[in-house]
């Protein structure tokens, strides 16, 4: 039964895509604009056939009239008039010449009829008198005044029935009806087979493939064979064929690096527990009193702590993400105070410690996340004091309000950021505190920044690093993804 739903649905999916795909529409679009300009032809030649026979029962009315002044008298035998008037299939011919004027007649009884003038009628009425005459009436009398044109100054004016107008009317248009509609199909054809060939096809080449790459990106067997086009279709093939290729290696290398992000996470788990028990037995090393032990031991302890603190850094850095922040607004010199009493901060005769804090300034932020950061900063900065031979100076906290917007530097009057170091600044497993170190702090900091929709970077570089974080409220955030949903 599943079975047969899924049939149908593709089935279903495969009509609706014959339907709505781009050759259906190119051919129909192409099919209704031919015929569209067919119509534009068809309406002028219809007005200008008609034209032309109105002008050739003109020229034969004034030749029946060349007979009538002939004869004597001007007056023609009954017999005669009726012979030419059928020849020119009209009922009466009036011709004016510059002195005298020639009249035939053989209409019974006066007859209400419609006057067409040839000689001032415009395009436009010439269309609108033509289209008229396939709504007239059969048995309709019109009267039709012009100048035939081999004999101009001379004005013809007759009266005839338009029945056999319209029925030559209908036959010309039928005629051009036919072969409008066989150049219509040929030129469709022909059009549609260009432009399907030319542009249809390749773009449901690349949808195809998109579409196939899209499945499985990370296998290089579906990236796109670029063609030797050298046209707009040819550059979009060559240039979704490097981004495929550029994305599929990508791809590639963050599922390598994954899977040895995840063993060296399961390493240094196990590490940091036998980090741990050598910590322990380190420490009852420090009871023994023989010189060389006690002066080894401080070593041996600072080097299995930093070890010890790599692992949990990493550890740390490879959770698949860090927890959304949980926003609330509190006092921030509290937690500075928290962070510089975690840190040691002051240390007499080594480091100094100036907090310097906007009155009553308070932050929007997850309180945890902001003290790591803080933590991670002003830990850098003792590093650095620690890499350089004196290892004196002062670490300066400075914070302040701008609006929905806090602002808080942290500066060092260390021996600041390596130039080479710069360029890598907040990318995990590159330090720039000091040698040995994980890198992992900056990169933790800039990933909770970033979640609180704030920045961090380095502002100055001169007589010691100075890191800026900055923190919107969660109004601006919201305010934010509002601008970026419109």
């Amino acid at each position: 039964m599943n079975d047969q739903s899924e049939h149908k649905s593709l089935a279903s999916s495969r009509v609706t895509r014959a339907v709505a795909g781009l050759s259906t529409k190119l051919l129909l679009l192409t099919i209704l604009f031919v015929m569209l300009a067919e119509v534009l032809v068809f309406v002028p030649s219809v007005s200008n056939f008609r034209r032309q026979w109105l002008m050739e029962r003109l020229q034969a009315a004034q030749i029946a009239s060349l007979a009538a002044e002939a004869a004597p008298d001007g007056r023609l035998p009954d017999k005669l008039r009726d012979e030419l008037l059928d020849r020119a299939r009209v009922k009466a011919i009036s011709v004016k010449h510059e002195d005298s004027r020639v009249l035939i007649v053989r209409m019974a009884k006066p007859q209400e009829v419609e006057t067409y003038d040839l000689r001032d009628a415009s395009w436009a009425d010439l269309i609108g008198d033509a289209l008229m005459v396939y709504l007239a009436p059969d048995n309709r009398v019109i009267r039709v005044v012009g100048e035939p044109d081999f004999s101009p100054g001379e004005m013809v004016d007759v009266v005839m029935e338009e029945g056999p107008l319209k029925a030559a009317m209908l036959k010309y248009g039928l005629d051009i009806l036919g072969l409008s509609i066989l150049i219509s199909i040929i030129t469709a054809t022909l059009v549609f087979l260009a432009l399907d060939w030319l542009l249809v096809k390749p773009m449901t080449q690349l949808t195809r493939n998109m579409v196939r790459f899209a499945e499985q990106p990370e296998d290089p067997s579906r990236i796109i064979a670029p063609s030797s086009r050298r046209d707009e279709i040819g550059t979009a093939e060559r240039e979704l064929a490097a981004m495929q290729n550029e994305l599929s290696q990508t791809l590639s290398q963050k599922t390598r690096l994954a899977a040895l992000g995840l063993a060296v996470s399961k390493i240094s788990h196990d590490l940091r527990n036998m980090l741990s028990s050598a910590q322990l037995l380190s420490d009852r090393l420090a009871e023994v009193r023989d010189p060389t032990v006690q002066r080894l031991v401080p070593k041996l302890i600072a080097s299995l702590d930093r070890a010890i603190r790599l692992c949990v850094q990493t550890l740390d850095f490879g959770q698949a993400q860090e927890a959304p922040p949980n926003r609330v607004r509190f006092a921030l010199a509290p937690l500075v105070t928290e962070v510089g009493d975690a840190l040691g901060l002051p240390r007499k005769g080594a480091i100094d410690w100036d907090v310097n804090l906007e009155s009553g300034i308070e932050v929007d932020a997850d309180r945890d996340h902001l003290y790591r950061v803080l933590s991670n900063l002003c830990r850098n900065a003792v590093q650095a004091f620690e890499s350089v031979p004196d290892g004196m100076g002062t670490i300066s906290v400075f914070a302040r309000r701008d609006g929905a917007v806090v602002t808080i530097d942290v500066a060092d009057t260390g021996p600041g950021v390596p130039e080479q170091a710069r360029k890598r600044l907040f990318q995990a497993f590159q330090s720039v505190a000091r040698k040995g170190g994980s890198g992992l702090g900056l990169a933790i900091a800039a990933e909770l920044i970033m979640a609180h929709g704030g920045h961090i970077e380095l502002v100055s570089n001169d007589g010691g690093a100075t890191f800026r974080v900055t923190i919107p409220d969660v109004v601006v955030e919201l305010e934010r993804a509002r601008r970026r949903r419109a």
